[in-house]
């Protein structure tokens, strides 16, 4: 009798952990919504493959001598979050942007993040880590493709086959490295969206 109400209590106990659970990944998945995110246009959408537009935005980029994505959103992610939280001249947080921007690359990586665009150059508080560099993107247009769960260098490599072979398909020539775009935490673990883009020639 002991035994079966101590079965039910922690199956009781079980349930409303993962309700709670539940509840807080749906939290996420909305809260993400409401962070500011680096504004492009679609200009042309076939099948899985997007054109898009993107307009200069400031970025805080650090760069790691690495090859692994992995390797690179560890340490890249610690010392750009550490800039934003404060640890900056002025002691002054940034608000966290998405995507989080990843340059993949054979033997170097850049991490960036887009900066608010609330802030201007002359606004934006002074990094105390020296490798963490303030610049101004190019406009670009860009090919890009979207996947689900969490990245990985092996996913991250075969999405770039991927990418590569639609871009053979629309007759599109790529320019620079491919790149990966992450728009959720590490620790929301549903509704997740990644990209892999690349800088294409349009055209005109």
């Amino acid at each position: 009798m002991l035994c079966s109400i101590n079965m039910k209590t922690l199956l009781t106990i079980l349930a409303v952990l993962g309700g709670l659970f539940l509840i807080f990944q749906l939290y996420m998945v909305y809260s993400t919504n409401d962070v500011e995110r680096q504004p492009y246009e679609v200009l042309e959408k076939k099948g899985e493959l997007e054109i898009r537009f993107y307009p200069s935005v400031q970025m805080a980029r650090v760069k790691s001598n690495t090859s692994s994505y992995d390797t690179m959103s560890s340490s890249g992610f610690r010392r750009l979050a550490g800039f934003i939280f404060g640890n900056n001249k002025e002691n002054e947080k940034v608000a966290m942007t998405s995507p989080v921007q990843v340059v993949m690359g054979e033997g170097e990586m850049a991490m960036s993040f887009m900066m608010p665009s609330a802030y201007t150059t002359k606004d934006l508080p002074t990094p105390i880590d020296e490798g963490i560099e303030i610049l101004n993107t190019d406009e670009e247009y860009v090919a890009a493709i979207s996947f689900s769960g969490f990245a990985s260098d092996a996913k991250l490599k075969d999405y770039q086959m991927k990418l590569g072979e639609l871009l053979k398909e629309n007759n599109l020539t790529s320019k620079g490295n491919y790149r990966y775009l992450g728009y959720n935490p590490p620790y929301q673990l549903i509704g997740r969206r990644n990209e892999v883009v690349v800088r294409v020639e349009l055209v005109k």
